[in-house]
């Protein structure tokens, strides 16, 4: 059964070329066509997962090839796939997610006109993923890696008539084209320092390779990782892509877009044990980007944005975690899934919210849902108590164990990831008491209520798996099923008692959560106030650090007038010089033409009069 992992690929990928292929016809079903193949792929990839635990520690990874993709020279690729520890996680997360999320669709997106593409872009999405998680060769994984480009640009995009939607996804887009610039240079140096693209062979074969190779790949990759998973300084995009259907930013946030780097760098893990500045340049990447996405979504009203900040926040965890070796890739990818199970939760409690207020995202017109919305209150509320890692929560296992790696580590380090957390319970409780409780303070004309069933099982499912994730550190079961792929996790030296920590985090947690209680219990205003009143964290905060006018400064406006100049160098300087010229030889003609008079009379004048000068001159000449 291992051997068919290109089904899981496949099933989706037929699902969407057969929705765009067969064009409107398929309007009416065309989105249980597409929940059908991301559940049928989910079904085979568990399937698969229960016959891979079946097998013995050594025989949990099979790589299947289609046959030669392409062949130059010496250099050659197989399109291959592999099934192990590492991609079954990822398959399970990416397909059980993302039916949820298909499921939740079909209520969220009923009134759409173009629901049959959107269905099929999701599709597409799921496949792309598949690929990159799958691949055997980076080659392959680069394949996938441009699918998820493409995908997160047609479904961001989607309402394009709406000129927010259409930058947004061209932003994302683009940016994540200065990612893939890293992976490209990477795949390059690759092939010239090893021969191959094999990621097998790429990481057995890194010791051999001198440690700024090692080091330059490491870090090339990171570009990549960057743009994918929206770390600094490649983030700027992430907020912009709330502008897409909700369901959108729960399949980018959850289980497919923003994990590819985190999946890149632990699949890449070789390549990063041998350069220690590699991992570190990680490590600092990760814990910068986990303080300032805690940063923005303390500042914004949006629901979505403060979810998508979250998200930059979390990713950042889990890419200091990478960073850390073997002794954080397994904690990477366990707060993977449970951050997947409780964002999904919540990006998709928040699209019930605004489906309740007509659309609205804005918080301030919110408050006392919680009695016209109980099942998306204790839906979501459970995800809640996971992010900011509630005891017995998903996310208590997963982002301490993180934070006791990263104060193992380096003292200074832990302590960042410990004030991440203590941000991290003050802005979502923020969004709660702002969401949820209160008084209302929503418009005459809404009337809030519950969301249709075939939303709200997939809340009650995400919250169920919010709460339960946990479970995957049982008896070290995640670090013992990634210990082929990512090494033995050693339990870090603390500086501390394991208990001290653990009680300094929740005391954080607790401060973040009393905080935000005490701040936004009551009196919310109804309307932002203006940046100059409010302090310069704040207006920092709502600017997203102001990454957006940095690069309209450093690269947006010189490109712009660089364009502008090559336009008209195009315009007025090539092309004037082409048809200029062809406009004077156009003008001397229309002039030659008048001589051209058709009269007999003239032309013998003519040739009477040239004759005469002919004679002239020849008199002139022997005179002389």
């Amino acid at each position: 059964m291992l051997e068919l992992s290109w089904l899981l690929i496949a099933i989706p990928l037929a699902g969407a070329a057969l929705l765009l292929v067969w064009g409107k016809g398929s309007d009416r079903f065309g989105h249980l066509i597409a929940t059908a193949a991301s559940a049928a792929a989910f079904v085979l990839g568990l399937i698969m997962f229960i016959e891979l635990i079946g097998r013995g520690a050594d025989d949990r990874s099979v790589t299947t090839s289609l046959g030669t993709w392409f062949e130059a020279g010496r250099f050659h690729v197989e399109f291959a796939f592999t099934f192990d520890q590492l991609s079954s996680l990822f398959v399970l997360l990416i397909t059980g997610v993302g039916t949820l999320i298909h499921l939740y669709s079909i209520g969220y997106m009923a009134h759409d006109e173009r629901r049959r593409r959107f269905f099929a872009y999701l599709n597409l999405f799921v496949a792309a993923m598949l690929t990159l998680v799958l691949a055997a060769d980076y080659l392959v994984l680069f394949l996938g890696w441009e699918g998820v480009g493409l995908a997160s640009y047609l479904l961001i995009g989607f309402w394009q008539h709406k000129e927010t939607a259409a930058a947004a996804a061209n932003k994302a887009f683009i940016m994540n084209r200065v990612g893939d610039l890293g992976m490209v240079i990477a795949l390059m140096t690759m092939f010239a320092t090893f021969g191959t693209t094999s990621i097998a062979a790429v990481n057995g074969a890194i010791d051999s390779a001198s440690g700024s190779t090692a080091t330059a790949l490491g870090l090339l990759l990171l570009v990549g990782a960057c743009g994918k998973s929206a770390q600094v300084p490649l983030q700027a995009w992430l907020l912009d892509a709330m502008e897409g259907p909700t369901p959108v930013s729960a399949l980018i946030h959850a289980a497919t877009m923003v994990t590819a780097g985190v999946y890149l760098v632990v699949r890449s893990a070789g390549i990063y044990d041998a350069s220690e500045i590699a991992r570190t340049v990680v490590v600092i990447v990760g814990l910068v980007t986990l303080l300032v996405g805690a940063w923005i979504g303390c500042a914004k009203d949006d629901i979505k944005k403060v979810l998508a900040g979250s998200t930059m926040s979390q990713i950042g965890y889990m890419m200091l975690a990478a960073g850390l070796g073997p002794a954080g890739y397994a904690f990477a990818i366990f707060h993977l899934l449970t951050h997947g199970f409780f964002k999904a939760n919540m990006f998709l409690g928040a699209g019930s919210v605004m489906h309740a207020m007509d659309d609205d995202v804005d918080m301030r017109h919110y408050g006392a849902l919680r009695r016209a919305m109980p099942i998306t209150f204790v839906t979501f509320g459970l995800g809640y108590l996971a992010i900011i890692g509630f005891p017995g929560m998903s996310g208590f296992f997963s982002k301490d164990k993180i934070i006791e790696a990263a104060l193992g580590y380096n003292v200074w380090i832990g302590l960042g990831a410990m004030i991440g957390a203590g941000v991290t319970a003050f802005y979502m409780t923020r969004l709660m008491m702002m969401t949820f409780f209160g008084e209302k303070r929503w418009r005459d004309e809404v009337h809030p209520h519950e969301s249709p069933s075939v939303m709200t099982i997939p809340l009650v499912v995400l919250a169920a798996a919010s709460v339960l994730g946990g479970v995957l550190y049982l008896g070290g079961w995640i670090t013992d099923w990634l210990e082929p792929i990512a090494g033995h996790a050693e339990h870090p030296h603390l500086p501390v008692p394991v208990i001290v920590v653990q009680l300094g985090v929740m005391a954080l947690v607790a401060l973040g959560v009393a905080a935000g209680v005490w701040l936004y219990r009551r009196d919310i205003p109804d309307r932002a106030a203006a940046d100059s009143d409010v302090s310069i964290v704040t207006r920092a905060g709502r600017h997203e650090i102001y990454t957006n006018e940095v690069n309209g400064a450093l690269v947006v406006l010189p490109m712009r007038y660089l364009t502008r100049f090559l336009v008209w160098l195009d315009v007025r300087g090539i092309d004037g010089t082409v048809t200029g010229t062809a406009d004077r030889i156009g003008e001397a003609s229309q002039q030659l033409r008048r001589t051209q008079t058709g009269y007999v009379r003239s032309y013998a004048l003519g040739i009477f009069g040239g004759a005469l000068l002919v004679v002239l001159g020849l008199l002139a000449v022997t005179l002389a």
